[in-house]
């Protein structure tokens, strides 16, 4: 698929991504990062910046937790193939 240019608008600022994905995807991605930074910020009365910062690292924090718990369940698969052998 080719690259194509969407712009989107995260904490009050406008971005253009360039990606294969479609603009569909691209803006909810953009979308639910937004929404994320607006509600911490609201919650926690911190800036826009530091609110990102903070959405940041939870949504990394997200993405190791479930990197980790795939690898797991891939290797309880494999465990599982190889014992029906």
């Amino acid at each position: 698929m080719d690259k194509q240019k969407t712009t989107v608008r995260v904490a009050g600022k406008e971005y253009t991504l360039v990606s294969s994905d479609s603009p569909e995807y691209i803006s909810r991605v953009a979308n639910y990062v937004d929404r994320r930074i607006m509600e911490t910020a609201f919650a926690t009365r911190m800036n826009k910046e530091n609110a990102a910062v903070l959405v940041s690292l939870n949504m990394a924090d997200e993405l190791m937790k479930v990197q980790d718990e795939n690898a797991r369940l891939r290797r309880e698969l494999n465990a599982l193939r190889e014992a029906a052998k």
